[in-house]
């Protein structure tokens, strides 16, 4: 029973890691029309350094919709276009 109820956790964890994982690249910052809550798009403009990609986030709700966040992190795998 135990090693039933472990296998099926770790496929949820790794399910929740999958899905996650997959964050969508686009050109500009305004092609973002509906980001939700705790959504992470990365926008390849051109406005960070070499070697990262601006994140921008739904960080907060607020009576206008969700604020967004936005910060450099490091680019992983090839650049998209």
């Amino acid at each position: 029973m135990r090693l039933r109820r472990a296998a099926r956790l770790s496929l949820l964890i790794s399910i929740a890691l999958t899905t996650t994982a997959h964050a969508v690249t686009i050109g500009r910052e305004q092609d973002i029309v509906d980001l939700k809550l705790g959504q992470r798009v990365q926008v390849d403009d051109g406005t960070c350094p070499a070697g990262q990609v601006k994140e921008v986030r739904g960080a907060k709700m607020t009576e206008k919709g969700v604020a967004r966040t936005s910060a450099c992190v490091p680019r992983y795998g090839p650049k998209s276009k």
